[in-house]
C-alpha cells in the first residue's frame, strides 16, 4: 500500500514472515531510513511495529540507545495509526510524546513498539503504547498525539 501523500511509506506482504507488512521509507537519506525496514501487523485493535536494531542504534553500555528508543516510538506511532486506519496519520506531525523507560532494551533482539489509538478527532490522533522485547521485560511505555496535516 502507499499512502495519499505520493508514496512516503510503501507496504508489501512480507513472504518471510506470514502476517507482517514489511515498511520501507522513501528517501535512504532521511532519518527514517536509519530504521531500517520496520515491520507492522494489526491484531485486534492493537498495531505492533517493529525494527532489527543494530549497533547504530546502541549507547556506551551495548544496550539500546534511549534516543534510537524514542525515535522508533516517533515513527512507530505513525506507522502504527496509519495501520489502525488513520490515513491522515502518514503526513502528520507530533504534537507530544511522553515515554517512560522502565528497562533497558537490547540490540540482539526485535524491537516492538504495540499501539492503540484511543481517539481520532479532525485534526488530532491520540495514541498510547508499550516498547517490548520477546522474553524481556517492558522497555518504556508512551503516549502520543499527531496532527494530521491537511491540504
Amino acid at each position: 500500500m502507499t499512502d495519499a501523500t505520493g508514496g512516503a511509506f510503501a507496504a508489501v506482504d512480507d513472504p518471510d514472515q506470514p502476517g507482517w507488512m514489511v515498511w520501507r521509507g522513501g528517501d535512504p537519506s532521511t532519518y527514517n531510513a536509519s530504521f531500517g525496514a520496520l515491520w507492522v501487523r494489526v491484531e485486534a485493535d492493537t498495531a505492533r511495529v517493529r525494527m532489527r536494531p543494530g549497533a547504530g542504534h546502541g549507547n556506551f553500555h551495548g544496550a539500546l540507545h534511549g534516543g534510537a528508543a524514542l525515535g522508533f516510538i516517533d515513527i512507530a506511532l505513525f506507522a502504527g495509526a496509519y495501520a489502525l486506519g488513520a490515513r491522515g496519520a502518514a503526513s502528520g506531525v507530533t504534537v507530544d510524546l511522553a515515554t517512560q523507560f522502565i528497562s533497558a532494551g537490547r540490540l540482539d533482539r526485535m524491537l516492538e513498539a504495540r499501539i492503540e489509538l484511543l481517539r481520532e478527532t479532525g485534526r488530532l490522533l491520540f495514541l498510547r503504547g508499550l516498547l517490548v522485547q520477546e522474553d524481556e521485560p517492558v522497555i518504556a511505555s508512551f503516549t502520543g498525539t499527531l496532527r494530521k496535516v491537511t491540504a
